[in-house]
């Protein structure tokens, strides 16, 4: 009799045990499900998505001692619900090397004619804060962080102010954390990764704009964009 109630007592404490762990264990869902649905309404806010892309002069010779200057902006604007509202593109003619290399207009495909009938870079960055709407919640989302620093050098140069550069994610990186990749990868490689194919001319700002868009929408609501 005693074996008998030694027995029935020990399976009662390990049903007490399982059953703190059943506890814990919808704990940690709940808490998991409370984080996903606060990552999720982040995005349900008010908010414009700027997926761009830029475009410099560039040289063959990398040890020639010119700065880069953007002679393309392309950008697509999403928005809180991930639909694409519109699109910007716009060339612009460089202040101290206006005449591209043969290289540059290869790896682009941007013709010198397109560059002298581009306007300055302080009207088209005027036309591009506007369509932007600085007056909204908005982010700047870039494959790397290259285009905020090339935004940041080319404001220098024309001595503009550069505050509006501060809401900027890499897309690259934090694409490599949310598929836990040893280290972030180029666009193309995340397009064959996600099966999507690269459309338009890979180095023209639009295109490539259009492009990142496609992974962003791929994986919307888990940006992080705080």
């Amino acid at each position: 009799m005693c074996w008998l109630i030694l027995i029935i007592g020990t399976v009662k404490n390990v049903m007490v045990k399982d059953t703190g762990l059943l506890c814990e264990e919808k704990e940690i869902s709940a808490m998991y499900a409370k984080d996903q649905e606060k990552s999720q309404n982040n995005f349900n806010l008010k908010m414009n998505y700027i997926i761009l892309d830029l475009e410099a002069t560039c040289w063959k010779d990398r040890n020639i001692q010119k700065q880069n200057e953007i002679i393309e902006i392309g950008a697509i604007k999403i928005n809180e619900q991930g639909k694409s509202l519109s699109e910007f593109c716009e060339f612009i003619k460089p202040k101290h090397n206006p005449v591209l290399s043969d290289f540059c207009k290869e790896l682009t495909t941007i013709t010198q004619e397109e560059i002298d009938a581009a306007d300055t870079y302080e009207n088209v960055i005027d036309r591009f804060k506007g369509w932007i709407n600085l007056n909204e919640p908005y982010v700047l989302c870039s494959w790397g962080f290259y285009d905020k620093k090339q935004f940041q050098k080319d404001g220098e140069l024309h001595q503009l102010n550069t505050e509006w550069l501060k809401n900027h994610i890499s897309v690259k990186h934090q694409y490599a954390e949310i598929k836990n990749l040893n280290k972030p990868i180029g666009m193309g490689g995340a397009l064959k990764k996600e099966k999507l194919t690269l459309e338009g001319t890979h180095h023209r700002g639009i295109d490539d704009a259009r492009n990142i868009a496609k992974i962003f929408k791929a994986h919307f609501g888990k940006w992080n964009v705080k």
